[in-house]
Formats: C-alpha cells, sequence, structure tokens
C-alpha cells in the first residue's frame, strides 16, 4: 500500500544568530533526520518528553515550520521546500487541532461563525448545512452554532475543533494532546469520538501525546522521539510489551502504576537531557544510558530494522522485556 505521507530524513533548526563581537548563539536541533512512512487510515503515535521535537514534526508536516531539510512527500508527491504560505495550499488535506482548543477559537465570534470563516476561504458555499452536518457529526446540536467559545465546557470545545477541521474534508488530521487536560470520562468520550470520525471520515491520524496509556489504547504504531529523532518505531503491542531502545524502556517504566511496582522495581533516568543546541557527540542519550559503549559516545546510530521493530541503538534491549 502506497503511505498517505512519507517524510524523508526531515530536519529542523530553530533560532541561531551569528555576531561580530561576541560568542554566536548556535541554532536549537529541534528535529534531526527523521524518516517516517504513514498508511491511509492508520493512527501513528508520536511519544516523547517535553521538548523532544514532537510538536515542531506536526507543525512541519502541516507547513507552518520550513523545513532545515530532508523532503515530505504526500500520496508519493514532494510537497515540501516550499515557503510556508505555498507550502500551506498544497498541503491542504492535512489539518491540524490544537492542543488548547479554546485559544485556537475567536472569543468574540460564534461557533457558526468560526466553522464558517475557513468555508468562506476555500470558496466553499452552502455554508450552513456544512456547519449543521460537522456538528452533528462531533455530537453536537444545532444550537451550539449560536454560542461562543466560553459558553463550552472542554470536551465541547475540542469537539468544535474537530468539527472546524472535518468542515474542509481532511485526509490526515495531525492531533496535538487531543485529551491533556481532560478528566478520564471527557477523555473517553474524545477518544471514541476520534474513531468513529475515522471511520466515518476514512481519516489517517498523527496523534502526538505524552500519555502513554492513550497511546497504547489508540495507536496503531507508535514512534519514539528523543531531543529530535526518532529512537523507536514499532507496532504499539511490540513497543509496550518489549521495548528494545533504552529509552523506551525508561520512559515505559517511568509511567504511574496503581499496582505500585514502579518504585520498586524502575531506577529514575539519571541525569537531565543535554541541550538541543549542543548536542553530545555520538548518540544524544549516551550520557544518560546504563548500556552505552566508547561506540556510542563516537557513533550517533541510524534507525535500522531489528526483529519488527525500528530502533536507532547500538546496544538494544533483547527483545523479551525482562
Amino acid at each position: 500500500m502506497t503511505p498517505i505521507l512519507e517524510v524523508q530524513d526531515l530536519s529542523v533548526s530553530l533560532g541561531g544568530r551569528r555576531r561580530w563581537l561576541g560568542r554566536s548563539i548556535p541554532p536549537v536541533q529541534a528535529v534531526r533526520g527523521v524518516s517516517l512512512a504513514v498508511a491511509p487510515g492508520e493512527v501513528l503515535g508520536i511519544v516523547g518528553e517535553s521538548g523532544c521535537g514532537k510538536t515542531t514534526l506536526g507543525r512541519t508536516i502541516l507547513g507552518l515550520q520550513r523545513e532545515s531539510g530532508g523532503e515530505i512527500l504526500l500520496d508519493g508527491k514532494r510537497v515540501s521546500g516550499l515557503a510556508p504560505q505555498a507550502a500551506r495550499r498544497v498541503r491542504n488535506s492535512i489539518h491540524y487541532v490544537h492542543q488548547d482548543a479554546g485559544a485556537a477559537l475567536d472569543p468574540w465570534w460564534s461557533i457558526g461563525r468560526t466553522l464558517e470563516e475557513a468555508l468562506a476561504i476555500q470558496g466553499i458555499g452552502d455554508r450552513p448545512a456544512r456547519v449543521a452536518e460537522v456538528l452533528a457529526a462531533v455530537g453536537l446540536d444545532a444550537g451550539a452554532a449560536r454560542r461562543y467559545p466560553h459558553e463550552l465546557s472542554g470536551g465541547q470545545l475540542r469537539r468544535v475543533a474537530l468539527a472546524r477541521i472535518l468542515a474542509l474534508r481532511p485526509r490526515v488530521v495531525i492531533l496535538d494532546e487531543p485529551t491533556s487536560g481532560l478528566d478520564m470520562s471527557v477523555q473517553a468520550m474524545v477518544l471514541t469520538l476520534l474513531r468513529d470520525l475515522r471511520v466515518r471520515y476514512g481519516l489517517t491520524y498523527l496523534f502526538i501525546s505524552h500519555d502513554l496509556s492513550v497511546v497504547r489504547r489508540f495507536c496503531d504504531r507508535v514512534a519514539i522521539m528523543y531531543l529530535g529523532r526518532v529512537v523507536e518505531l514499532a507496532p504499539t503491542a511490540e513497543v509496550f510489551a518489549a521495548p528494545r531502545h533504552p529509552y523506551t524502556r525508561s520512559l515505559l517504566e517511568a509511567a504511574p502504576r496503581l499496582t505500585g511496582r514502579r518504585a520498586a522495581e524502575a531506577a529514575p533516568l539519571a541525569g537531565e537531557p543535554p541541550s538541543a543546541a549542543r548536542l553530545p557527540p555520538g548518540c544524544a542519550f549516551a550520557p544518560r544510558c546504563a548500556r552505552s559503549s566508547a561506540a556510542c559516545r563516537a557513533e550517533d546510530p541510524a534507525l535500522a530494522l531489528r526483529d519488527g521493530a525500528e530502533v536507532a541503538c547500538h546496544h538494544p534491549l533483547e527483545r523479551a522485556m525482562a
């Protein structure tokens, strides 16, 4: 099956400045050589610590952030290498659901006016009917079109954000922390809605999250990121049953458990992540890794297929988790 979306050796550098006098400020390497292929209808989870480059990757795929290197392909056609405005036009079938749904809405506009705005920009006619259709699709009644953002709950705002992008008939949806800040019952409701919309509209999701329990239930595959790189990419069940990269295992062991086993069995990850502007040579995880060797500190390992999982590690963990 031809991937609907491909990312090949994508890199993004942010900031940096040269000075005539004084020390130059190096750029932050937010994304470093990321390669992904997403099949139509798939849910690919993007997981990692805050600052690992998850959101920057999503914004670059969308076209809001200019890539420094590499390529982005949609249906096998190259859509990268363009200025942000032009990039956004050719990637019109990719849409983004922001983490803070309320902040993405104009507080002075009714929900109906907000939904109609994007349709008007695209020149789509019969806008009231389209607005009513997408509101119904996300489980909101027609009266929601007359309400304002401050009149809606957090869960309802997430539904409005989904309705806003569904009105434009997307094919790929980038979901940035879609369940953050919601209580458990509302999280379950949002995830159920996302599943239903995926089937009804034939959507493909990139699911950016730090919530491992949600990722485990919702995603088909998971890409684990550390300091701008994908260090492990595998089916979700494989990642959670038998992580291959030491960082993935540390991330899973750090997740809270009601059984109390984590405190007894898992040692906390040593040290702090290095600065993305001044990465050490070799593997960026090596300074914190108990399995690191001279090879790790000298050469950054490539993402390679090992027993059904892609892992970037000179000394990957055995398949069976201890």
